[in-house]
């Protein structure tokens, strides 16, 4: 992906809004593009957490393994969400693990690239922090609801 593609790609997504042109030129270095097909394992729970995508197309679910040792969907996401957040926190692993249902197109960052970008750029890391940080409250409230309707 050419950086003003990865760039055009980046300032598409609703999660990145607070970012600024220069911010997001900067991030855009750290991305490219990259598909899973229908059925595809991303990650499975307790691996090094090394990447991030964010969802252009199509539909990836978050799962953990229960007590029965069967994968139990935690979560459905689309276009515009994140996947993947653990990077950016030590241990830098997995809470969950991840698979396409359909064919998805991402943006996908290196994690480690994109710590060290944050790291040189307080202001960069600041927001995105900020933006992480909005992923989690609202899939908790999501949870929260779904638990809340469910009883």
């Amino acid at each position: 992906m050419t950086l003003a593609t990865a760039y055009d790609a980046l300032r598409a997504q609703p999660l990145l809004d607070g970012l600024s042109d220069w911010q997001l030129e900067r991030l855009a270095a750290h991305g490219h593009r990259s598909m899973f097909h229908a059925g595809c394992r991303i990650f499975h729970e307790g691996e090094p957490a090394e990447r991030m995508w964010l969802i252009v197309d199509g539909k990836v679910v978050v799962d953990t393994r229960t007590a029965e040792d069967e994968q139990a969907v935690v979560d459905t996401l689309g276009p515009g969400a994140m996947l993947g957040w653990s990077w950016l926190l030590p241990p830098h692993r997995w809470h969950f693990g991840a698979v396409a249902v359909e064919t998805t197109q991402t943006i996908e960052l290196d994690g480690s690239s994109v710590r060290e970008l944050c790291h040189n750029d307080p202001l960069l890391g600041y927001q995105l922090a900020l933006a992480v940080v909005r992923v989690v409250t609202d899939r908790l409230q999501a949870t929260r609801r779904r638990l809340a309707t469910a009883g």
